[in-house]
């Protein structure tokens, strides 16, 4: 479950509790100066009612106690925060699923796409739009219900490869009747970083801010195996390795 809290209403609900607790220090201090002061001047006959003021320090140890409070939960934010960008910090360098309809494409690595319907389709349409709204791919979709799964390499509609940048899927899928079919989509990304956004924490996947709570699951890339050496071509003579501690 994605958190409400941010840095900056942390800092401002830190900053309104500090200020709680000095104006209470300040009108407590000034109610100490009244009370001495009416002590003082009382008339010995007619001494005063210690119920009033005993009421009135009740309240004040009331008012502080809620103000601790607050400050605990103040702490308790502040550690909430700091785990939840610790946690970030530990997706840099993944590749991740998360949910979305807008996808970062590289140029060169392609982008996995998996969606869902919700009931058997009689057409599926999966549409790519780049940032500016055309369409630049489409094809046909399986039109069974649960989930599907779909590679687009950034083939374009002329046969070439799109070019790098953000782009957005719709699965357009109609039932019997041709009345839509809900669905929802996942695609991958690699995350090259974090930032925070007015407060709120983001992974940084190509040119997209993905909120935190949008991932699904993080798994380490696929490295390349290494290159073999190519065979020697016919006929060409391969020196032998040298001698550790011999003479050439």
């Amino acid at each position: 479950m994605a958190s409400d809290v941010t840095v900056t209403g942390a800092v401002q609900d830190a900053q309104r509790t500090q200020a709680q607790s000095t104006k209470l220090a300040e009108d407590f201090d000034q109610f100490l100066i009244l009370l001495t002061t009416q002590l003082q001047n009382q008339d010995p006959l007619d001494p005063m009612d210690s119920a009033e003021f005993t009421s009135q320090l009740v309240q004040f140890s009331q008012v502080e106690q809620a103000i601790n409070q607050n400050q605990k939960l103040d702490d308790l934010v502040s550690l909430q925060l700091g785990s939840v960008s610790s946690v970030a910090l530990g997706y840099v360098g993944l590749d991740v699923n998360y949910l979305s309809s807008d996808m970062d494409f590289s140029g060169e690595e392609p982008v996995k796409i998996s969606y869902a319907l919700g009931q058997d389709a009689s057409e599926t349409k999966i549409n790519i739009f780049n940032e500016g709204g055309d369409l630049v791919f489409s094809t046909n979709g399986p039109n069974t219900a649960g989930s599907h799964e779909f590679i687009w390499d950034g083939e374009n509609l002329g046969g070439g490869i799109s070019e790098p940048g953000t782009y957005s899927i719709s699965i357009d899928s109609l039932d019997s009747e041709g009345q839509g079919i809900d669905t929802s989509t996942v695609v991958s990304g690699h995350v090259r970083g974090i930032e925070s956004q007015n407060g709120i924490v983001f992974l940084l996947i190509g040119e997209r801010a993905v909120p935190l709570g949008q991932v699904i699951n993080a798994t380490t890339p696929e490295e390349d195996p290494p290159e073999e050496d190519a065979p020697p071509a016919e006929g060409e003579i391969i020196p032998p390795p040298p001698v550790e501690g011999g003479t050439a």
